[in-house]
């Protein structure tokens, strides 16, 4: 049979290609970390030395490129989904300050360069320079996995890139049209309307078109990921029609996507784990391939272009960089981490030498000095990054506030199994993403005779919990309990495990034993001082539009402050929904001032209520994707207004299309006290104050 086998080089075989293409991703960035070398070297050098240039094992056939141009459009994509919207949309003055420094100043120097040294004409020395003009984010996987894509010098990058990138491609279009004798009016008028028609579609249409899939799609995990695939190529091939390079197309699905799309969901892990361990090592390996270092020696004209760009293109991004760290008062770690981003060329920058040589305004000499340029800017990228992005994530663990002691420990008692699913995204989201501690689901068990049948079917409702946990890629240990209630054995394995907050799906049914001797909601409140968030789920969390809390007054006074307001924040960030606060000025004054002391940076308004009576009529204000949270309180503390009471009634009867959170904030234990000064609304009915 091994007869039947072609093992000419280069191989043929699909079976066997892919196979080596594996062990390459595979071995590769294994052995390179141990020399403390980026992955993303190796598999480039990879590419150059089993590619035709090399020992021509691997041809860089239509399955590599096919391949290669899924990983590029990857990187772009995972670029605009993962970026902080808040502060993209805050830093984008910054980010067009960039984006025009780093490209006027490369194209600006190359030209001159091109035009008055080596003697080119004025269009193929634009072309010549607009090469190292734009920028690929190769290293991108590098920082998100250093956990600095929020930061802003990344922010600011990632703006500037889409900016010099669809400037240059602008060029890159005049130039061909003008060479071909097309530049009239009408030119213009379509290209302009062209894009402002494609921006619309993806930055508009297409959110909508995905909000309405998710929720369509909820329980179809593996459709929802192909759904988004859909997505990211439909938008690169509309930018394509609008005379746009795909990776804009991208990149603007990654901005559409981002605010439907949690951090820490089943669905990003999916992302990034396909695109970071196939895709993008593919699109590594195909560039590798393009690289023909035998050029160097034999044309003498290709040596003196790659050089030239070589040694320009670092210098002149460089510049960029410098320029932008002065402007704006950036440390020196984070101007070095913006030329590591910015100095990698690849999609752009072929497609601009490609058109020109397809159009006969630049010869193989440019074609070879530019694939050698991709080669060269690959590894500084690489390296660069790597050594900023350490030093800069070890300084930014140091630098985050510390606004809650404890560490979170989340305890998700599953009593139906129809919301297991929810509570553990929510338990997901809510958890600190700095923090490594596990989320316990809980199965308590009554003590009876049919203790054992009941152990049978609650075990098996936690392994549905881990499963659907596992796709998050979150540490999860289940618990059983056996108690003689269930109260009881929440509260124990809240001592246990020394639980930090408590996640509990909503009972609408109070039975008349409930009445009588209350419900598990109230022992656990009266018996535990932790954080406790009563859920109630109506709408996929990743459709929610935005998240309105209300809060009582002294709310800031509770020692359980800064952890609801944390976990407020994080459910902001990570469902990409806005707040509106309700509540007293004074308390929403206190909050303003938290809320923008403390990470992460979240969209915030504050709107005043004069009294509890308004949680009735708020109905009215609110959209089917708003989130309702409540602030609620214990009896006998700071923040308890007996009106409290009444608030799960009528979330019940006049939110039955929204979902709603209720927060009990953690508590002193009742032998502490805190001394609290008269209130500036002594006097006032108590009634009205929430």
């Amino acid at each position: 049979m091994l007869l039947n086998i072609d093992l000419t080089l280069p191989f043929r075989e699909p079976v066997l290609i892919f196979t080596l293409v594996l062990l390459i991703i595979l071995v590769v960035p294994i052995v390179l970390n141990k020399f403390r070398i980026p992955g993303i070297v190796g598999l480039i050098v990879a590419g150059v030395v089993l590619g035709p240039n090399g020992l021509n094992i691997l041809a860089r056939d239509a399955s590599i490129v096919l391949f290669g141009t899924v990983g590029l459009l990857y990187i772009m994509f995972q670029a605009g989904l993962e970026i902080d919207m808040i502060d993209f949309k805050r830093y984008k003055v910054r980010s067009l300050v960039f984006g025009s420094l780093t490209f006027l100043i490369p194209i600006l120097v190359g030209t001159a360069t091109f035009l008055y040294i080596h003697g080119y004409e004025v269009k193929p020395a634009i072309l010549l320079a607009s090469m190292f003009a734009p920028h690929t984010l190769l290293a991108y996987p590098i920082v998100s996995r250093l956990g600095l894509s929020k930061n802003e010098a990344v922010t600011l990058t990632i703006g500037g890139t889409l900016i010099t990138d669809t400037a240059v491609l602008f060029v890159l279009a005049i130039i061909i049209n003008s060479t071909q004798g097309d530049t009239g009016v009408w030119f213009w008028v379509f290209m302009v309307v062209e894009m402002i028609i494609f921006v619309a579609v993806v930055l508009w249409i297409f959110p909508k078109i995905a909000k309405w899939m998710f929720k369509q799609l909820e329980s179809e995990k593996g459709a929802q990921y192909i759904f988004v695939l859909t997505v990211v190529f439909a938008a690169a091939f509309l930018s394509e029609v609008a005379g746009m390079e795909a990776i804009i197309g991208a990149f603007l699905a990654g901005l559409a996507l981002n605010p439907l799309i949690p951090h820490t969901s089943a669905l990003m892990n999916r992302i990034e784990f396909v695109g970071n361990n196939i895709f993008i090592p593919f699109f590594l390996i195909s560039t590798g391939m393009l690289v023909d270092l035998t050029v160097l020696f034999t044309d003498t004209n290709a040596m003196l272009i790659a050089g030239t760009i070589v040694v320009l293109a670092p210098l002149t991004k460089y510049a960029a960089a410098f320029f932008t760290q002065k402007i704006f008062k950036f440390s020196i770690l984070q101007r070095n981490l913006i030329f590591g981003l910015s100095s990698a060329h690849a999609a752009a920058t072929l497609a601009v030498v490609l058109a020109g040589f397809e159009i006969g305004l630049l010869g193989e000499s440019a074609l070879n000095g530019a694939v050698v340029l991709i080669l060269v800017s690959s590894i500084v990228s690489s390296f660069s990054t790597e050594k900023v992005g350490r030093k800069l994530a070890i300084l930014e663990s140091r630098r985050k506030p510390d606004i809650s002691v404890k560490q979170d420990r989340i305890l998700v008692p599953i009593g139906n199994p129809e919301t297991i699913e929810r509570l553990i995204d929510l338990s997901v989201i809510l958890k600190n993403p700095d923090q490594k501690g596990p989320i316990y689901p809980l199965a308590v068990v009554i003590d009876n005779e049919h203790a054992e049948e009941e152990i049978f079917k609650k075990n098996k409702m936690l392994q549905e919990a881990i499963t659907h946990a596992s796709a998050t890629d979150s540490d999860v240990q289940l618990v059983s309990k056996i108690d003689v209630n269930v109260s009881s054995g929440i509260l124990r394995a809240i001592k246990e495990l020394m639980i930090t907050e408590v996640v509990l799906g909503w009972n609408a049914k109070i039975t008349t034993r409930d009445r009588i001797f209350g419900t598990v909601l109230d022992s656990l409140l009266d018996n535990t001082d932790e954080m406790i968030l009563v859920c109630k789920i109506i709408q996929p969390l990743n459709t929610t539009g935005r998240i309105v809390v209300i809060v009582p007054t002294n709310a800031e006074l509770e020692r359980g402050f800064m952890r609801w307001v944390r976990s407020v924040k994080l459910l902001s960030t990570q469902l990409g929904a806005p707040i509106v606060f309700r509540g007293r000025k004074r308390t929403l004054n206190k909050l303003k001032s938290v809320i923008a002391d403390t990470k992460p940076t979240v969209e915030a308004d504050y709107v005043p209520y004069a009294s509890l009576n308004e949680i009735s009529t708020m109905k009215a204000e609110l959209l089917k994707d708003d989130m309702v949270v409540v602030i609620s309180a214990r009896k006998r503390t700071v923040s308890y207004n007996s009106a409290m009471d009444y608030v799960p009634r009528i979330l019940s009867r006049n939110y039955k299309d929204n979902s709603f959170i209720v927060i009990y904030p953690e508590q002193y234990p009742v032998y502490q006290t805190v001394p609290i000064k008269p209130t500036a609304y002594a006097g006032k009915n108590e009634e009205e104050e929430f």
